[in-house]
């Protein structure tokens, strides 16, 4: 079996739940389901009652329980054994916090490269493009679509099983703090910090800090790649001290660049870049 399976005495221990089954040993997961619409399969699956601004996940229970799934990591305090007596219940403080150190304790069965992308724009048509130069080569996993937030991140990684030889996630965050824990779930071992630009910089007082924030996702990366010819980032990477641990590849104008742009220009309808490596 190649994605494996988690018992339920495990996933309660990962999330720190109290577990309300009469069958906690016959519990045993391989999926995992934030939004009812989308149940493919109930056997093995759990199902994150998450909250949000606009919706709650525990007013689809009923209907779920009803389609045959039986796992659920929920929040609030119930009568649940009374309600769903063949269910069982993982009840967490907060359920998106939940689903996060799973998704954390999943990565970590895995010893294989894993290519962290964030940045103002382009993270999601970089990923494309490195699995498009890449998969001929190798087994890769990635983010679907643009799955890189808070809760798209650990659906991205929950993805990872025995058949991939690497993996390319990308992470996007809104505000301070997010990033801390996008880390601890993807562990990325290469980082790509595509470009740094004004998109969603309401919540950061500075640039800067916008920077420093998205920079957290590679503070344990073995090489980060990023374009030196942007001062800020420059600035900043320089500034925090990240660079006295990892290794880096620049490319950009610079004549210190490991990938020198010497040319840029456009021909008919594409363009064509000149550059000199190393």
């Amino acid at each position: 079996m190649l994605h494996r399976l988690y018992t339920g005495t495990e996933i309660a221990e990962i999330i720190n739940a109290v577990l309300i089954s009469q069958n906690p040993d016959k519990i045993r997961v391989k999926d995992i389901l934030i939004d009812s619409r989308r149940l493919i399969t109930p056997e093995q699956t759990l199902f994150f009652a998450l909250k949000t601004k606009r919706n709650d996940g525990h007013r689809y229970i009923d209907d779920l329980y009803q389609k045959g799934l039986r796992y659920f990591v929920v929040s609030l305090e119930n009568s649940w054994e009374e309600h769903y007596p063949e269910g069982s219940f993982f009840l967490v403080r907060d359920t998106l916090s939940a689903l996060q150190q799973l998704a954390a304790a999943h990565r970590m069965n895995f010893d294989i490269p894993v290519i962290g992308i964030t940045g103002s724009n382009g993270k999601t048509i970089v990923k494309e493009w490195l699995f498009q130069l890449m998969s001929p080569l190798k087994k890769l996993v990635r983010s679907p679509k643009s799955y890189n937030s808070q809760i798209g991140v650990p659906l991205s990684v929950w993805q990872m099983n025995q058949r991939y030889e690497m993996a390319i996630f990308e992470a996007g965050i809104s505000e301070p703090d997010e990033m801390d824990r996008l880390q601890s779930i993807i562990k990325p071992t290469v980082g790509i910090f595509t470009n740094i630009g004004e998109a969603h910089s309401e919540k950061f007082i500075s640039l800067a800090q916008k920077i420093g924030e998205k920079l957290k996702l590679f503070t344990r990366v073995e090489t980060l790649i990023y374009n030196s010819d942007q001062k800020e980032l420059q600035d900043v990477i320089i500034r925090t001290g990240i660079l006295e641990n990892i290794k880096t590849f620049t490319w950009g104008k610079d004549e210190n660049c490991d990938l020198r742009i010497l040319k840029q220009e456009k021909v008919d309808h594409l363009t064509r870049i000149e550059a000199e490596y190393q």
